[in-house]
């Protein structure tokens, strides 16, 4: 797998079939509905439960808005992997284009995706932190596996926003 910025676009290239499956996988692990740990992880109060009129007010004006900012930004991420649900050779390598204008919605959703699987699993923080850990064996390894591999995305995505002044070229763009 080859990750890099080309202008305004992130590409994830030379992606095997194993990885673009946990890609398509994102939206789906974004859904914390019935998973109370989830819940209340993604909607956690701003406050101590005893100053339920602020608690109130943000279960009245703040949550509905994180919703719905949680759906838009999944609903951009399901959009971008369709190219990886065509009619290719299913055990193909294949590239994903991200662009760039949607690196603020895939890092929500990898957010997303991280919190609800985390809280699904009860991963510890040592769990989470053991990024060495190996083979897959069970679910809930490979659970803990996605984890650790949105988390990468989520830091290249940084990296490539964050980490260079718009319009500075790559080496790749370079050359």
């Amino acid at each position: 797998m080859e990750i890099r910025r080309h202008r305004e676009v992130l590409e994830i290239s030379e992606l095997d079939p194993f990885l673009a499956e946990l890609l398509r996988q994102i939206p789906e692990s974004t859904k914390a509905e019935g998973v109370e740990a989830a819940e209340r992880r993604l909607y956690s109060a701003p406050a101590d439960p005893q100053e339920a009129e602020l608690c109130a007010e943000w279960k009245i004006y703040v949550e509905p808005e994180l919703r719905r900012l949680f759906q838009s930004s999944t609903e951009t991420v399901t959009e971008d992997l369709k190219p990886l649900n065509g009619k290719s050779k299913p055990f193909a390598n294949c590239s994903l284009h991200i662009p760039l204008k949607h690196a603020e919605a895939w890092l929500n959703a990898l957010n997303q995706a991280r919190l609800v699987i985390a809280s699904k699993f009860g991963f510890s923080e040592g769990e989470l932190c053991d990024h060495y850990r190996s083979p897959i064996g069970s679910r809930r390894d490979l659970s803990l596996f996605q984890v650790n591999f949105y988390g990468f995305l989520q830091e290249f995505i940084l990296q490539e926003t964050n980490g260079r002044s718009p319009g500075a070229a790559s080496s790749e763009e370079k050359k």
